[in-house]
């Protein structure tokens, strides 16, 4: 009986262990990440729940989260991805949605852009090389694909002429240490408070490239983690709004 009260009392003792309920381990698209920080830090103060990021190309992440990666929400840059593994179970039925809706600049920081078109530099072929996300694993590198498809330039094999970035923020990173004369960034990433000055940029038209939906998802791993499905509930208040907006991306 007395060992029984002791081991009681030693248990009621000792610190309670952090759960898996506490934490929300979010697989994050790149381009987000800035946007997603900040909303971490206000979800984070509000609920006292931990939020961990793995930040990669939406591919990546995908292929990562097949292959049984341990995450519990996934913040895709694409809806496709996110569909994908909702076909496949991977996914809590009913929590996919879209976050997020993102645009595509043409962005450099040569000098001999300044005061000039950007995209009439692009179709006349004046760059040395030309910075775009991997179309593969990264869904702005397919809008940037399509709307270099519809601008041009004319007649010109630009192969030899791509720096392909892993990911969105890599496509920026080419530009911004001019290992790129030019390049199809996320506009969003113009909001970066580090980002050096431009010296052009041009907003491309919707029309010239398939709407990029960013969409989320509960994994099928943390049906029951708390703070994976306030997390999300978070993200789609009217605090997470107001920030994702700041960082210039729309909303449905």
């Amino acid at each position: 009986m007395i060992r029984g009260i002791w081991l009681l009392g030693a248990l009621l003792l000792m610190p309670l262990a952090s759960t898996a309920s506490d934490k929300v381990t979010v697989a994050l698209a790149s381009n987000f990440s800035q946007a997603a920080r900040e909303i971490a830090d206000a979800f984070e103060a509000q609920t006292g729940h931990q939020v961990q990021f793995s930040i990669s190309s939406s591919g990546k992440l995908y292929a990562q989260i097949s292959h049984g990666a341990p995450f519990d929400v996934f913040l895709s840059a694409d809806e496709e991805r996110p569909a994908l593994l909702e076909a496949n179970g991977l996914v809590v039925p009913g929590t996919r949605r879209t976050y997020a809706t993102g645009r595509l600049t043409l962005w450099s920081v040569d000098k001999r852009y300044e005061g000039k078109d950007c995209v009439a530099e692009l179709k006349a072929g004046n760059f040395d090389r030309l910075a775009i996300a991997n179309p593969k694993t990264a869904p702005y590198g397919v809008a940037a694909e399509e709307a270099l498809a519809a601008l041009g330039p004319d007649n010109q094999d630009l192969t030899a002429r791509i720096a392909m970035g892993e990911s969105i923020a890599q496509a920026l990173q080419f530009v911004a240490s001019r290992s790129a004369s030019m390049g199809f960034i996320a506009t969003a990433q113009l909001k970066l408070p580090d980002i050096p000055k431009g010296t052009c940029h041009w907003e491309v038209p919707e029309e010239l490239h398939t709407r990029i939906e960013q969409q989320g998802v509960l994994l099928k791993r943390a049906e029951a983690n708390v703070a994976a499905k306030a997390f999300l509930a978070f993200l789609a208040g009217e605090q997470a709004r107001a920030i994702i907006l700041s960082h210039g991306y729309g909303l449905e």
